[in-house]
Parts: structure tokens; sequence; C-alpha cells
């Protein structure tokens, strides 16, 4: 038995912090997974930037509003799940992640949640559990599923290692140099290729 599991910033929706680092004019708030492989460390950094600036909860939720997913992924999900069970293994916020689920097509998602106070300050994050998109995946192997999985950035590595197979997608070069013996797809069609070949 077979499940897909997909990284979702940068792989199916835009990255959402560098999002709101344009439309606030926060060019700190660029900084992701692609570059900081730590995600706890990343995270406070992000909310100490936000605390500086004053922004909360209600203005990132705004820029989220008008985000939509990456050109061509929710037919690529669609296709995906005609064939096989797919879930969304994120360590985004189930309070940034509801609006652009259902740009997608209610796709399921484990994702972690915010600690916000009545001022709507993000004051911390409540991970699901430890090395998430790892843990899923064993998880589900432990249940009896093969795993076949992508993802953009440090933080899928681990997962796509422990997996029957596994495809970065979209990556920095980087992260491509240091890691030859995955691998890589650039688009949709080159992703579902490579999935439906190891199902």
């Amino acid at each position: 038995m077979n499940i897909v599991c997909l990284d979702m910033e940068g792989v199916i929706i835009p990255e959402i912090w560098m999002e709101v680092a344009e439309a606030r004019g926060i060019p700190e708030l660029n900084r992701t997974t692609r570059e900081e492989p730590d995600y706890e460390r990343l995270m406070q950094w992000r909310l100490d930037v936000l605390k500086k600036h004053g922004l909360g909860l209600r203005e990132i939720q705004e820029t989220i509003a008008g985000m939509e997913p990456l050109p061509g992924a929710r037919e690529f999900l669609e296709e995906l799940r005609s064939i096989t069970q797919v879930v969304i293994l994120s360590d985004t916020f189930e309070e940034f992640a509801k609006p652009l689920l259902e740009k997608l097509g209610r796709p399921t998602i484990f994702c972690n949640a915010l600690e916000v106070a009545e001022t709507g300050e993000i004051t911390g994050i409540h991970m699901r559990c430890p090395e998430t998109k790892l843990t899923t995946v064993r998880a589900l192997q432990s249940m009896g599923y093969d795993t076949v999985v992508s993802g953009d950035s440090y933080n899928d590595l681990a997962m796509i290692r422990a997996s029957k197979a596994g495809f970065l997608f979209r990556s920095t070069d980087e992260i491509k140099a240091e890691n030859p013996d995955i691998a890589t797809c650039e688009n949709y069609e080159e992703l579902l290729t490579a999935i439906k070949a190891a199902l």
C-alpha cells in the first residue's frame, strides 16, 4: 500500500513568509528552510521580527487571503489523488493553511499550530511532534504504508531519505548539489511521472 506525502510551501503553494515579506516590506522574512535547516530556530527568529514590526496573526492572514496555489498545483493534486492516497506534511500552521487548503480542494494536511495572545501577537509555536515530517512518515510506515515523498527544503531531506522513493521539487542549487543522490523534478509533469513510476 502506497501513500504520497508532499511538502506544502514551495511545492504546491508559494512560500508564505516570502509573501508576507513582500507585502509588508520586511525583507528579513524572506529567510526559509531552504537557508535555515533548524525550523524552530527559524520560527523564533521570525516571531522576533514580527514583534519588532508590530505584526500579528491578523496581518499575516490578510496576506494569505490574497495568495493562490502555484500554477498547476491544484490540477497536479487532483490527478495524483485520483490514483493514490495523498497527505500534505507541512511545518506551517493550521491558522495559515486553512484558506489555502480550500483553494486546493481540501487535501489532508498534517501541520502545526500557533500560540496567539488575545492581542493577536504570535507568542510561540506548538509543534505537532518532534521532527514532524520524518516522524509522520515513520508512523505511516509502521501502519503498513510505503511512502513516496517530495519536498524542496532542508527539512524535507530526512523524510525523503526514509521513504521508498523521494524527490526534490524546484529546490535550490545548493541543496541539489549537497544531495546529488536524490532525484530532482522541476515541474509537475516530471513530478507526477516520477511518483507514478515509484508507486
